[in-house]
């Protein structure tokens, strides 16, 4: 079971768990990251190209099932403008075993903050400014690539 979300929709974590450990596997690991409230942003804006972006985390939950011969896997990302405190993303992992899910959930959310089309901008104090990609974004989707 693989399900793959991009929409302006506020994310409940609650029905995106109950999703994903619905799947009757052993194990369910999952993440959720929120705009965080640290240097006074006001406002995370995320832009996509829609059909790209889903095809491209669907392509990373593929990978990710093969590799770890996983039950499901869910990725649901908000696009928008959000606030501090509300989630953008949710990744949720269904595995046998516990190893596998908690492996494959951190490779998803390592390979989606490099390979998934979006763009970030930020408000702070009134002025706004695309955020640039991270060096340790791409150190950890880096050690994936085996």
């Amino acid at each position: 079971m693989m399900t793959v979300t991009v929409s302006e929709a506020i994310i409940d974590a609650g029905v995106e768990f109950a999703a994903i450990s619905a799947s009757g596997a052993g194990g369910i690991a999952t993440f959720v990251g929120l705009v965080r409230s640290d240097d006074n942003v006001a406002t995370l804006s995320l832009e996509h190209y829609p059909g790209a972006t889903e095809a491209a985390l669907e392509a990373l939950a593929d990978g990710a099932i093969a590799r770890w011969d996983l039950i499901g896997a869910r990725i649901t990302h908000r696009v928008g403008d959000m606030h501090p405190g509300e989630i953008v993303v949710f990744v949720g992992t269904a595995a046998r075993h516990r190893g596998a899910a908690l492996e494959a959930c951190a490779f998803l959310i390592d390979r989606l903050k490099t390979e998934a089309p979006f763009w970030k901008k930020e408000t702070r104090g009134g002025e706004t400014s695309w955020v640039e990609p991270r060096d340790s974004d791409d150190a950890a989707a880096a050690r994936w690539k085996a």
